[in-house]
């Protein structure tokens, strides 16, 4: 919404400067406006605005605060996934004792059968007493199988704790929103206290990059314009004419603007062209709205 009254009351400014000049238009000049490109800047979980860190009209660096979301649940979180990753591994740790202690009785077993088959090769202990022995060791060995599968059913809840909460930090860290560009704060949507749903926007930022001009050609001119060549455009309250390149040229003709040409030229086709300031001067003097003068450069 806040887009759009920018671009209707530039509309407006085109117009009634066009209405209060009675002379024709330069045929190698047209008019048109600046158009920002907003970053909105939202919360990746929804949440309570907890505190906001600029105003509207501040100048931020990349990487500065922003605002901050409601952290309890995020923390609360993290609480528990950090428990679960301690649980986790103190089960893993008492796993890894079985398996050593059935191990060691695995040994045992094995030495105690060997000596009993040697002793019933020598008729000195019964069929029974070398079928018990067996049985141990078959009973030890089927113990360290069920040992090592529980350690490796261990080994992977211990991860997936670990992922836990490395996601719990994660999540915690995005409740502080930072600026991803250097830029000015355009306008502030939600305030301290207020509910954001994940990609409602909190804040808009334009950094200076993002100010391009639109404007429309005629037919005859179309053949002028090029991408990447270079326009100059004037302003009011432009200390020098701003050059700009040529980044989109529409594909399709439009019916004239009305607001923006005079009644003669309504019924005439034209295109719509986008182009970037090649360099700002200082005080970045193009605003969004701003109504301009785009001339060709020869």
């Amino acid at each position: 919404m806040h887009r759009s009254l920018i671009t209707l009351a530039a509309l407006a400014a085109l117009a009634a400067s066009m209405a209060g000049c009675g002379a024709k238009s330069d045929p190698g000049q047209v008019q048109g406006y600046a158009e920002a490109e907003y970053l909105y800047l939202s919360p990746r979980d929804p949440g309570y605005v907890d505190a906001l860190s600029v105003k509207e009209g501040d100048e931020v660096a990349a990487g500065a605060a922003i605002f901050t979301m409601d952290s309890a649940r995020a923390q609360a979180a993290l609480d528990k996934a950090r428990a679960n990753q301690g649980a986790s591994g103190g089960a893993a740790a008492a796993q890894a004792q079985a398996i050593a202690e059935a191990r060691a009785n695995a040994v045992l077993a094995h030495a105690t059968l060997e000596r009993t088959r040697a002793l019933y090769k020598e008729d000195f202990a019964s069929k029974a007493m070398l079928d018990t022995a067996q049985s141990g060791y078959d009973a030890a060995m089927a113990t360290i199988r069920a040992a090592q599968a529980q350690t490796g059913a261990a080994g992977r809840q211990t991860q997936a704790a670990g992922a836990d909460v490395a996601l719990a930090k994660s999540q915690m860290g995005d409740r502080a929103v930072t600026a991803p560009q250097a830029g000015r704060v355009e306008r502030i949507f939600r305030r301290p206290g207020e509910f954001a749903n994940a990609g409602d926007p909190v804040i808009s930022l334009l950094p200076p990059g993002n100010i391009k001009l639109r404007f429309f050609a005629p037919e005859p001119m179309l053949a002028k314009l090029k991408l990447g060549k270079i326009v100059r455009v004037t302003c009011d309250g432009c200390a020098a004419p701003i050059e700009a390149r040529i980044t989109f040229i529409a594909s399709e003709p439009q019916f004239t603007p009305p607001v923006i040409y005079s009644v003669e030229q309504r019924a005439k086709l034209v295109f719509l062209i986008e182009a970037r300031p090649v360099r700002l001067e200082d005080g970045k003097p193009l605003r969004p709205g701003q109504p301009v003068d785009v001339g060709l450069v020869s």
